[in-house]
């Protein structure tokens, strides 16, 4: 799975020092993203809110 982040990128290269991944997890996921521009950091997509229909409460008169 390649990083999405370069962030999530920083966060994999720290855990490799720490020793809690190994060398072939982090080289894994290095080449399968290659050489892409990887964007500082990935915001969450917004969650939609449901709009309520209009004049649904409306009485007939």
């Amino acid at each position: 799975m390649p990083f999405k982040s370069q962030a999530q990128r920083r966060k994999f290269a720290a855990l490799l020092v720490e020793g809690k991944i190994s060398d072939q997890t982090f080289e894994e996921w290095n080449r399968e993203t290659g050489s892409a521009k990887l964007p500082e950091r990935v915001k969450p997509k917004a969650k939609s809110t449901s709009k309520p229909k209009a004049g649904s409460r409306r009485k007939a008169k």
